[in-house]
């Protein structure tokens, strides 16, 4: 090929599509022989040199190049049975045919990323299962707020991809729609069956609009937003494990597969693979705007360049499913340090709300409490205690109405158990989320 044939080609990438193409061309060419279209033994020649095709390059053989994967298919057919492999372009463009095998690799990489985004909830599940008494500091701001249940943090990342999945569910179904028998743009003159080839395909259904269905990239679009957003949840998660594994928290311990050392300083264990993750959401995101990009301000029907959908959507595929199988193993593979993450809870007052709460029960306005409570802190602060080291006589100072049990309730277990409403910290909560979680993935 010449240089601006070289320019134009997209065989160096979207060969990947190859199964999808003989998978949509084997049931376009059976529906042509059902509808009388073509004769039913050539339709028979060129199936099984199709799948003799689908055979090789499953084996390893390469298909010489040509200007894209379509044209170098339907060659090597040819090649391989002669001029009776040119009727399996009948009543079809390459239009609806690149938009049918995209569609046909979409719906099947949903379903793969759908699952290692369940092996992710499953190893964040069986973390919080073992650490279910692990007590640690929540935070807003990134400063100590709150005592909660180690897994029930975890289990917030749970729910974030439990969302994730269902964008990816919701996106399937409108990416399992059938575009072939659209053509080049107008619909064909043979009189083909559409829904017969969408049955055969497992299409939930057929296009309603010709000049759509060939210039739509619509469900590329909407799962690049929705790979995004799993990489944001991911990007969340790395960072918190870049920080927890920290020397200045050492709540985790990453395993050596996921770390790696320094240059010049032996002791270090750098997190590179949280840090990776996190790195890659950036990728992503480009991927998506890549593609917005492109499609923005293209007229009906299609566009050449339409065909710069593919990098980015493969990129994206390629970089979540990576990150998703290294976040599975990390998280799998992750020690705690339980002790370490209650002795935070003494730092940063996280038991004030549960001062201001005491009165508020009282009957004292919770907002008048919540300045007592603030009262309290500062008395702390400049006495150098803790909230747990004051004596019952130096609280009703503050106000007569604090009692003996206030004392215990400013355990941190204590205050994380009494956290009973719905979708709370409690270990009762966290068993419901877990239990819940459990029958969504099953």
């Amino acid at each position: 090929m010449g240089h601006v044939q070289n320019f134009i080609a997209s065989f160096s990438f979207d060969s990947r599509l190859a199964p999808y193409d003989i998978e949509g061309s084997v049931a376009h060419v059976k529906m042509l022989a059902k509808c009388r279209i073509i004769p039913a033994q050539d339709a028979q020649k060129i199936v099984q040199g199709l799948q003799a095709i689908a055979r090789d390059l499953k084996n390893g053989t390469a298909l010489p190049p040509a200007e894209d994967i379509h044209y170098a298919i339907e060659k090597e057919l040819i090649r391989r049975i002669g001029p009776v492999g040119g009727k399996m372009h009948t009543a079809r463009s390459r239009n609806d045919q690149v938009a049918l095998d995209l569609r046909l690799y979409l719906r099947s990489e949903i379903s793969v990323i759908d699952a290692l985004l369940s092996d992710v909830q499953n190893a964040l599940m069986l973390q919080a299962e073992k650490n279910i008494d692990a007590v640690m500091p929540g935070y807003t701001h990134l400063q100590p707020a709150q005592p909660v249940l180690f897994a029930h943090h975890l289990l917030a990342y749970g729910w974030m991809f439990q969302r994730d999945r269902e964008r990816l569910i919701d996106c399937r179904k409108r990416v399992n729609v059938l575009p072939l028998g659209s053509a080049a743009l107008a619909g064909t003159s043979f009189p083909i069956d559409r829904k017969y080839v969408a049955e055969m395909l497992g299409f939930a259904g057929v296009s309603e609009n010709s000049m759509d269905a060939v210039s739509d990239r619509d469900g590329a679009i909407e799962f690049l937003a929705a790979a995004s957003c799993i990489a944001m949840h991911l990007s969340r998660l790395a960072e918190e494990v870049v920080i927890w594994s920290s020397a200045e928290f050492e709540f985790v311990r990453l395993a050596d597969d996921f770390t790696s050392g320094s240059s010049i300083m032996p002791q270090k264990r750098n997190p590179d693979a949280a840090e990776i993750v996190r790195g890659k959401t950036g990728r992503v995101y480009g991927d998506l705007f890549a593609l917005l990009t492109v499609m923005k301000g293209l007229p009906l029907a299609y566009n050449r360049d339409m065909q710069e959908d593919k990098p980015p959507l493969f990129d994206a595929v390629d970089t979540v499913r990576q990150c998703l199988s290294v976040m599975a193993g990390m998280l799998a593979s992750l020690r705690t340090n339980p002790d370490r993450m209650l002795r935070s809870t003494d730092k940063g007052f996280l038991q004030a709300t549960e001062l201001a709460d005491y009165l508020a029960d009282k009957g004292v306005p919770f907002r008048q409490a919540h300045g007592v409570a603030q009262d309290i802190v500062a008395y702390c602060l400049r006495r150098q205690k803790t909230l747990r080291e004051l004596t019952a006589d130096e609280l009703r100072q503050f106000s007569p109405l604090f009692g003996a049990d206030v004392q215990k309730l400013l355990a941190p277990q204590s205050v994380v158990e009494r956290k009973t409403s719905y979708g709370g910290t409690s270990r009762a909560s966290v068993r419901r989320q877990l239990r819940l979680l459990r029958k969504l993935l099953s």
